[in-house]
């Protein structure tokens, strides 16, 4: 977005009100209740755009993009993105439009023809989860980087997490504190689910340089009930050291399932997971997790896609350790 009056642009009206530009964006595309802009706020702003003449001319080519996904705004944890995505843009001096289609085919259909109609100079392509996607046909030779998924062909940049180095670093957690020995893997590992096969692949991996194997497996859905039931069940026959769980509702589920058998995490059972959701935070102990970078992957697809860049390259973005108090050292 830039102003087309006397070369005024969105920082300079943000700097006159005394705010970010974000704040000013939201307030000049009638955003504000998303950030929950005050009233003051939004009038200053207001004034110091009327004062600098500030114009947007939103047909403007090459000043808008658009970021269309199936759930990625209406889920609060995947949301990074979109606010990566943003700052990005506004780095830029560029307008965002962002469209969700709740995984409906004609839905994206009509959403990416309307805003390759307002002349969308480019378009970032987003998935809620990591996975193989089809990118439809009306994007064929328009500029589109792919956010959170991936497709063969690749029609442009693709910006994925580095999951296998995710896997990696939760087994490293584990080696660090001095296990070898009893570590099991939970959640189920469809070859469909590209998190579950690139983080097992990483985790084998870092626990092979080691000369460390899993002990074994336990299957079960990626959700707190059915990881309760089958770490629950485990448990009247085996006494693990430390469990890997695949995401940190697996791993609330199995907190569940070793309290309730009487063991404590660390001091009997260490865990460690995936995610790092808000999940990770609140247990008790906090869980150490592998966090997902999905700010710094939407940041990223966006500038990929405001510099022009249409190599069709995967960039994987690295994950952390978040560490807190689930790990400690094997018993005895």
């Amino acid at each position: 977005m830039r102003a087309v009056a006397g070369g005024v642009q969105l920082r300079d009206v943000a700097e006159r009100a005394g705010v970010s530009r974000t704040t000013a964006s939201f307030v000049l595309n009638g955003r504000h209740v998303e950030l929950g802009i005050s009233e003051i706020t939004r009038a200053r702003v207001r004034r110091a755009a009327e004062e600098l003449g500030y114009r947007c001319d939103m047909t403007e080519r090459g000043r808008i993009i658009g970021l269309v996904s199936d759930a990625i705004t209406s889920e609060p944890y995947a949301g990074e993105m979109v606010r990566g995505a943003l700052a990005a843009a506004l780095a830029h001096d560029r307008l965002l439009v962002i469209a969700e289609t709740d995984g409906d085919r004609r839905t994206e259909d009509d959403l990416l023809r309307g805003m390759l109609d307002r002349q969308v100079s480019g378009l970032v392509y987003g998935a809620m989860f990591t996975q193989t996607v089809t990118v439809p046909a009306v994007l064929d030779q328009q500029p589109v980087v792919l956010l959170n998924c991936l497709a063969d062909p690749l029609p442009g940049p693709a910006v994925v997490p580095d999951e296998v180095e995710g896997g990696r670093a939760a087994a490293r957690g584990l080696l660090e504190a001095g296990h070898r020995e009893n570590i099991y893997l939970v959640g189920e590992r469809p070859r469909s689910l590209y998190a579950a096969r690139a983080r097992g692949r990483g985790i084998r991996m870092e626990l092979a340089r080691a000369g460390v194997r899993l002990a074994g497996a336990l299957d079960c859905r990626w959700q707190p009930p059915d990881a309760y039931t089958a770490v629950r069940w485990f448990l009247r026959r085996t006494r693990p050291a430390a469990l890997i769980c695949l995401n940190d509702r697996v791993a609330l589920g199995a907190y569940q399932a070793l309290q309730e058998s009487g063991l404590r995490v660390p001091d009997d059972v260490s865990v460690v997971s995936f995610d790092d959701s808000v999940l990770a935070a609140w247990l008790r102990p906090g869980l150490t997790s592998v966090a997902l970078p999905h700010h710094e992957m939407g940041r990223l697809a966006t500038d990929l896609l405001i510099k022009g860049d249409r190599h069709p390259a995967v960039h994987r973005v690295g994950m952390l350790l978040r560490s807190r108090g689930s790990i400690g050292p094997p018993r005895g």
